[in-house]
């Protein structure tokens, strides 16, 4: 039976703020899971050689599907898409979804194989310090060859998800990732003591939570009668004009990613356990990333492709400046309240079972070193979308290679001088976080240069309500926080009574001093333009 040519209904646009709300509440579930599964983990395998060795065998695929399906991909073809809704048929755009998921899925295929047989050059190349310690570094290799296909399979559910968010889909892919969480948890709690190397059992969870987030996206792109069926042509246009939008974009918006990556590199040469308390603290300092800044980014993304594709330059302005905005709103107090309070929320969801007091106190120096750069990994999350949505792939190269550059100087400037106190994972942190300062900073002053973005009036106002705010959020936490000492003494129910309790009054506080100070909330629910 033949199609109507038309484009697929595009659901309902109930708004930025909205769908910012639906995202960012799945993408809550998702990261509560995450940590209940880090909780786990932790409680199971905690800063041991083993974990050390299957966080590089996870983070390894997991960085390249940030990198290259969610990062340069995403980027490259989610305004491609646009274009194609917005100019041609439903024809056109089915012809384009399956040459991608050809060409994306092939090309993923070979590199999935090439890594499993060479799992162990992998392994000397992205953790050579495991080279002298033969066990863990067979360990790592081992793991590698299991956790690899999963970079095929979460990259393929990116590109899914892409498809659902351009129309406006965007609960399904942000629920996604809970599944990994699920499977992880149930591998660690049922699955590990049916293996002879517990560890082993994480590395087949990752596999087959890839599997089933692939599967689950198919439903929703059935509805939208957009399932890809592969065809590999390298010579589509559209697809053309991916590659060449990706090649570059691999250095812009994935910088972080790199970063984080070079730090992995680093801590392998550090003492044993500091690859666990950089991933502890780091998926900490990610939880507000991920349930505001990646959801916001998601959400403009295709607006902001939409828009310039039909030439409404202030409506493009104005959804830059209500994101960062929101960035702020959200991720400067998230930021100090880390900074405040890391070792108490160490403490509270990690220090059981096998991850020491010591563990603990390492992790929280390393998360208050990533709390420095947190609003910066937002910004950048939601400014770099302001050049890809325009095809602008040159500048925030430009901008991403400075940054990498920075981020490498300073990790030896850093590091090197803390590893006299055994702390050098906290310079490799503090790196990352200020090469993101500087990555945001070449960002907004090129949009501002280029003129693809104008601060909208109020802004004075706006930052003075948030820093007054937070300055009295800050002196509540300090005076009301018990000693870090007695949080150790007290059992689980009481940690998290507490954590808790500290959480409502910090927010309560700070939004209490919003609204003293006048701010209006409605006013943020929607871009303003002149």
């Amino acid at each position: 039976m033949t199609q109507p040519d038309v484009n697929p209904p595009e659901q309902a646009n109930p708004g930025l703020l909205r769908s910012s709300a639906v995202v960012g509440s799945m993408t809550m579930l998702s990261r509560v899971l995450g940590l209940l599964r880090d909780v786990v983990i932790a409680a199971a395998f905690g800063a041991a050689e083993t974990a050390d060795a299957f966080f590089v065998a996870f983070k390894i695929p997991n960085f390249l599907r940030r990198l290259f399906a969610e990062g340069a991909f995403s980027q490259a073809f989610i305004p491609v898409l646009a274009d194609y809704k917005t100019q041609g048929s439903i024809a056109a755009v089915r012809a384009l979804v399956n040459r991608v998921a050809g060409v994306l899925g092939g090309s993923l295929l070979l590199v999935t194989a090439i890594f499993i047989l060479a799992a162990p050059l992998v392994t000397m190349i992205f953790a050579p310090g495991f080279v002298s310690q033969p066990e863990k570094f067979q360990l790592t290799s081992q793991m590698i060859r299991i956790t690899f296909p999963y970079l095929m399979l979460i990259s393929m559910t990116g590109f899914c998800g892409a498809i659902l968010n351009s129309y406006g889909r965007f609960a399904v892919p942000a629920f996604t990732p809970v599944f990994l969480n699920l499977s992880l948890i149930f591998a660690a709690l049922v699955a590990a003591p049916w293996f002879d190397e517990p560890i082993f059992a994480l590395a087949w969870g990752v596999l087959f939570a890839g599997i089933i987030q692939l599967l689950f996206q198919f439903p929703s792109l059935y509805r939208l009668e957009l399932f890809p069926r592969p065809i590999w042509d390298t010579s589509d246009k559209g697809v053309r004009r991916i590659l060449k939008l990706m090649v570059p974009a691999l250095f812009g918006v994935s910088v972080s990613q790199v970063n984080l990556l070079l730090d992995t590199v680093l801590a392998s040469f550090l003492p044993t356990g500091s690859i666990s308390w950089l991933y502890y603290s780091d998926r900490l300092a990610e939880l507000p990333l991920g349930v505001f800044g990646i959801a916001i980014a998601t959400v403009i993304l295709p607006n902001l492709s939409v828009h310039r594709a039909a030439a409404r330059e202030d409506h493009f302005s104005a959804i830059l400046d209500w994101a960062m905005r929101l960035v702020l709103l959200v991720g400067f107090p998230s930021a100090v309240a880390l900074m405040l309070l890391a070792e108490p929320i160490l403490i509270t969801l990690f220090q059981h079972g096998a991850l020491t007091p010591a563990d603990v106190a390492m992790s929280a120096l390393s998360l208050q070193a990533y709390s420095v750069g947190l609003v910066a990994f937002m910004l950048i999350k939601v400014l770099a979308p302001g050049f890809y949505a325009r095809k602008n792939i040159a500048t925030p190269v430009k901008y991403g290679i400075v940054a990498m550059a920075a981020n490498m100087v300073m990790n030896f400037l850093f590091v090197l001088p803390l590893m006299l106190w055994n702390i050098g994972h906290v310079g490799l942190a503090l790196a990352t976080s200020l090469a993101a300062v500087l990555n945001a900073a070449l960002l907004l002053r090129g949009l501002l240069r280029a003129g693809f973005y104008r601060f909208q009036p109020g802004w004075g106002v706006f930052l003075l309500r948030v820093v007054v705010a937070v300055a009295g959020m800050i002196t509540v936490l300090w005076w009301i926080t018990p000693e870090v000492a007695v949080w150790s003494d007290w059992n689980w129910h009481r940690r998290i009574l507490n954590i808790l309790g500290l959480s409502f009054v910090g927010v309560g506080v700070y939004f209490a001093g919003l609204i003293l100070l006048g701010t209006k909330f409605g006013q943020l629910r929607s871009p303003a333009v002149d």
